[in-house]
């Protein structure tokens, strides 16, 4: 998808997991990778140094800093910890009025309904403004999580 939509993969440069197996399909379908990696992580996460674009930061904030600022979207795939992180640390800057970049979070075999139950139990309870859920948008598949892209980036 991204290849073919000529859309480049702006991520955190590993090698390992879903990310490190997404960014071998992207770059062997002729996609433009660009990954950002802390200094401390590149033993740990196989920093996949053969990408378009490879930026070694000396923390973590300076990592996801520097992504924000070379994507145009950004998508939350299944995943952990770093995943909900990024996730949390984009929503709250939209929510402060700091950017406008569309926020996806792939919802694929509904991995992230517990996430998605807590964002509207935390609105239940008052804790934050129903317009919090309107920050991001859900995508159930790949095939929607692409025709989403495609409307906003176009």
């Amino acid at each position: 998808m991204l290849a073919r939509r000529n859309w480049r993969l702006v991520y955190g440069a590993g090698d390992v997991g879903l990310m490190g197996e997404v960014a071998r399909s992207a770059q062997s379908a002729g996609a433009q990778t660009f990954g950002v990696i802390p200094t401390h992580l590149i033993r740990q996460e196989v920093g996949k140094t053969d990408l378009t674009r490879f930026v070694i930061t000396e923390d973590m904030h300076e990592r996801k800093k520097v992504m924000f600022m070379n994507c145009d979207a950004i998508v939350v795939l299944p995943g952990g910890a770093g995943s909900l992180d990024e996730f949390f640390e984009v929503l709250t800057w939209a929510q402060i009025g700091l950017h406008r970049k569309p926020i996806f979070v792939l919802n694929t075999a509904s991995y992230w309904q517990p996430l998605l139950a807590l964002m509207d139990h935390i609105v239940a309870q008052g804790f934050a403004d129903p317009s919090l859920l309107s920050y991001f948008n859900v995508a159930e598949d790949v095939s929607a999580l692409e025709s989403a892209l495609a409307a906003c980036l176009s």
